[in-house]
């Protein structure tokens, strides 16, 4: 069709059979389907990186617990021991040492998972893209 005087195209409905009001409502029904499927895409990606998150998270969290108790336990162990050759609080300082150089290991252990994790969610970054051109393509 002709573009009119305003450089659009006269009522594109006229074709079909379909009134400007029809247009509209296919036009917003078809959005309101989109918009309803990028949520739920969303929603589906975050869910996975939750549980890898949560992965990460929960290392951290063991180690800490376990690296608390274990420090503890084997402190006192350890430190009995090295007192047997020198002063005791030379001994406790020793056993100290070493168990925080045990619980940065696993500190930075569940750090690496957490970076594993993938926040940006790609698939619906890609179908966001295409759903803007395609609505970039409706409007031509």
């Amino acid at each position: 069709m002709p573009p009119d005087s305003s450089g659009s195209h006269a009522a594109t409905g006229a074709s079909d059979g379909r009134s400007l009001g029809d247009i509209v409502g296919d036009i917003s029904h078809d959005l309101t389907t989109l918009v309803k499927q990028e949520l739920e895409l969303a929603r589906t990606e975050l869910k996975a990186e939750a549980g890898r998150a949560g992965k990460g998270a929960g290392m951290l969290g063991g180690a800490g617990v376990a690296a608390l108790l274990t420090a503890i336990l084997a402190s006192f162990a350890l430190s009995y021991l090295l007192d047997n050759w020198m002063p005791v609080e030379l001994a406790f300082l020793i056993t100290t040492v070493l168990w925080a150089i045990v619980a940065a290991v696993l500190a930075s252990r569940g750090r690496a998972e957490l970076k594993k994790s993938n926040p940006q969610l790609p698939k619906t970054q890609q179908t966001l893209k295409e759903d803007a051109a395609w609505v970039r393509a409706q409007k031509n």
